[in-house]
């Protein structure tokens, strides 16, 4: 289903990049005001929970998954834990292996179709509050870990979740990867890696045997090397492209089992435009897929405001209104 669009990109912020980089580095919010919780997976591993507590016990909980080497210092993160708040609602944040502070004890990282952490974690929250709605959210990669994760009927989904809401999606995993690797989008792949080489070469040390050389790690430029290298072999793909292939949301679209929201900008900077007209298509198969995709938006942007002062979060305001038609009965 495509609707229309409130949202409108105020004319301080009609350039992708402006959109991408306002909430981090030009108008940032306070940190979110949450408990940090170590859990055990069931693989033995340890992740971080961020968890905001209700007044109300069986209020619903909205659950977020967070983009690619994201925390809970995302620029997304406050708003949205607030807007749940203003609800009245719970918020959960699983914080994906290695992305909790340090760098996680298994040799296994997480990746963009790694639907195992979010499902279990899912289900525990499930268990925790079974009289309570769930609602969830996935930024960047999280949305399509999310986007994957509601459309593969080899997952069993907990009862209690209702309504998914994807933002900023990398649908086309390899698309994605050759398109930020060009141009300014190559600032980001850069961000990036600085962090993931890190990661890598700890983990190097740690499983000699199921890392490249540090020497290959330390050179690796693009996401496309890290990923052929490192995130394939290390999780079960041939490479690259299997794990693009099988990786991809945009196979899972149409195969929804919830009413799922899908939020993109066309100028997106890590992802060509005409995938979306391809997602687009594909979501017309199915009425449980809402398709929300606007011309000015950046990555994860979506600032609005009648003045850079007075600049606001229409993911914010988006995300929680559309999810909140699904959590009674």
């Amino acid at each position: 289903m495509t609707g229309t669009s409130n949202f409108r990109a105020p004319w301080f912020a009609r350039n992708r990049h402006v959109q991408t980089l306002w909430g981090k580095f030009i108008s940032p919010e306070a940190p979110v005001v949450a408990t940090r919780e170590t859990w055990q997976t069931p693989d033995g591993d340890d992740v971080v929970v961020l968890r905001a507590n209700a007044h109300a016990p069986d209020a619903p909980r909205f659950v977020l998954f967070h983009g690619l080497e994201g925390t809970e210092r995302s620029h997304y993160v406050p708003s949205l834990f607030r807007a749940a708040a203003a609800l009245g609602w719970g918020a959960d944040m699983l914080l994906w292996r290695s992305c909790g502070g340090m760098n996680n004890r298994a040799a296994r990282f997480y990746h963009s179709g790694e639907t195992e952490d979010a499902v279990w974690f899912l289900r525990k929250l499930a268990t925790l509050h079974p009289h309570a709605a769930l609602v969830a959210c996935g930024i960047s990669l999280g949305g399509n870990v999310l986007t994957k994760l509601v459309g593969d009927a080899s997952l069993e989904l907990p009862a209690n979740l209702r309504a998914a809401a994807a933002v900023s999606t990398p649908f086309d995993l390899e698309r994605g990867a050759r398109f930020i690797s060009s141009g300014m989008s190559s600032m980001y792949e850069r961000w990036f890696l600085r962090s993931l080489r890190v990661k890598a070469l700890e983990k190097a040390a740690r499983y000699p045997d199921l890392f490249p050389h540090p020497d290959v790690i330390a050179r690796i430029r693009t996401l496309w090397e890290f990923d052929d290298l490192i995130t394939g072999p290390l999780h079960g793909f041939a490479g690259a492209s299997d794990y693009y292939t099988r990786s991809s949301g945009i196979h899972y679209v149409q195969s929804a089992r919830i009413p799922l929201l899908l939020l993109s900008a066309a100028d997106d900077p890590f992802l060509p435009a005409d995938v979306l007209d391809e997602v687009r298509r594909r979501a017309s198969t199915n009425p449980l897929v809402h398709t929300e995709f606007v011309t000015h938006g950046g990555h994860v942007g979506f600032v609005t405001g009648t003045s850079p002062r007075r600049s606001r979060s229409y993911l914010a305001d988006r995300v929680p209104t559309f999810l909140a038609q699904f959590v009674q009965g």
